[in-house]
């Protein structure tokens, strides 16, 4: 059992190590902010639907 694990530890180190490509810091940093953005219009857009509902549930409830 011991062992078993050792050579999961192993294999999966080697698999990171050796046959996973990473991305370099400027693909990372614009993937980050490609994120962010997204995120920011998403937000947004949440926003807006809230505000509208909002609004349509006073107006309805004020008559």
């Amino acid at each position: 059992m011991k062992l078993n694990l050792l050579t999961n530890i192993q294999e999966a180190y080697d698999e990171l190590r050796y046959k996973t490509s990473w991305p370099s810091k400027k693909q990372l940093v614009k993937s980050a902010i490609i994120v962010m953005i997204a995120s920011a219009i998403i937000a947004l857009i949440i926003l807006v639907m809230d505000q509208v509902v909002d609004r349509l549930m006073h107006f309805l409830y004020s008559l």
